[in-house]
């Protein structure tokens, strides 16, 4: 029976790890891979303390000071149910993809989420063949060739930066009228002749042969429909949370992520969560760690006040 079960791997679910462990509870990390979204970024630039750093960087560091405690691992493992333990046992009880159940005094989500689809003709025909969802991945593949990003937040923008550097010309579509990157991407995107943007354009369709060859768009205004010759279209529209297994024990909302209060705790004592998988508008790196601080912090508490710390 562990004190603490995390669940997930990426920068909330490490910093949890890591305050877990400066509590000296017994925790197990259960991920499929360490880094979680990590990985799919080329460059942070909002890390606290540091200028630039790649994703891949910023998680190998996570994952040093993890080992540096000792924290036991579970990798390459997916929890796929949750159910609070039968007496006399009080805790929960984690199944794992494999069939083997692990035990646990008290929880912390940190699954993080999935790219959005777009849900248009063409997206899954042309997967992995100009269609993709990570310019980190596939971006070098597209060197000198026309791409499109859909999306406006910061993760689309960032991936224009990125792709300003390898593609011939970078055309971005949003629905909405205006831009929601922070502004300081804004001013390295926009200011590229490289770059074209369709504002208030939605999607209808990925066209192509064997491989991508163009993207038709429509106007929201106007209802004009317009086909853009690219070779790659790069979507960056969001996440979808990764709460599939625990949908009929937690508190989700309409959007699937979890209900949460300010101590990241959910409607089941005992659970908690943090980072991309919990309800709120703003998915940010800094957040899920300070995030998944909070949460282990909260888990302690929990723990010591209800007398199950050293059972």
């Amino acid at each position: 029976m562990y004190d603490l079960a995390i669940i997930g791997a990426g920068p909330a679910g490490m910093s949890a790890a890591i305050y877990a462990a400066r509590k000296a509870l017994k925790t197990l990390v259960i991920a499929k891979e360490e880094g979680g979204q990590l990985l799919l970024i080329h460059k942070v630039q909002n890390w606290p303390g540091t200028l630039e750093i790649s994703g891949f960087e910023l998680a190998e560091a996570l994952r040093r000071h993890v080992d540096h405690y000792g924290v036991e691992r579970r990798l390459g493992a997916e929890v796929v149910g949750i159910k609070r333990s039968p007496p006399p046992i009080e805790g929960f009880e984690l199944t794992l993809s494999s069939g083997e159940t692990i035990s646990a005094q008290a929880v912390i989500v940190a699954t993080g989420g999935r790219p959005k689809p777009l849900g248009v003709p063409g997206e899954r025909e042309f997967l992995g063949r100009g269609v993709s969802y990570c310019v980190t991945c596939d971006g070098p593949l597209f060197k000198g060739k026309r791409v499109a990003v859909i999306g406006g937040g910061n993760s689309a923008f960032s991936g224009a930066i990125d792709l300003l550097q390898i593609a011939s010309e970078v055309h971005i579509v949003d629905i909405a009228d205006h831009w929601f990157a922070d502004p300081i991407l804004q001013k390295q995107v926009l200011s590229s002749p490289k770059v074209r943007t369709y504002q208030e354009h939605r999607v209808l369709e990925i066209k192509g042969d064997r491989l991508v060859r163009g993207l038709v768009i429509e106007s929201l205004k106007s209802r004009r429909q317009e086909e853009l010759a690219v070779e790659g279209v790069f979507i960056e529209i969001g996440n979808l949370p990764n709460t599939e297994f625990l949908r009929g024990f937690l508190e989700l909302n309409e959007r699937g992520e979890i209900v949460y209060d300010g101590a990241c705790r959910t409607s089941v004592p005992g659970v908690f969560a943090a980072g991309d998988v919990v309800a709120g508008l703003d998915k940010q790196l800094i957040l899920a760690a300070g995030q998944g601080a909070q949460a282990a912090l909260s888990a302690y508490r929990y723990l010591l006040e209800s007398g199950k710390l050293g059972r």
